[in-house]
């Protein structure tokens, strides 16, 4: 997951899932360094999507920041 590059695009990307997932939480979007597959954890349960394509949404919407 290291080549979503996270830290940089964290906050931009936070928004544009609030944004396509209503239903996601802040504390869904919690980001904790170091920690994204507990953060990828929390938004599978709650979207009920699988790992890949949850990874390729965010690629998706990195590219189109």
């Amino acid at each position: 997951m290291k080549e979503l590059n996270w830290k940089g695009n964290w906050n931009q990307l936070k928004g544009k899932l609030q944004q396509q997932y209503g239903e996601l939480t802040e504390d869904d979007l919690s980001f904790a360094e170091g920690k994204e597959n507990e953060l990828l954890g929390r938004i599978q349960k709650r979207l009920g999507k699988e790992k890949e394509e949850l990874l390729s949404d965010f690629k998706r919407l990195i590219n189109n920041l």
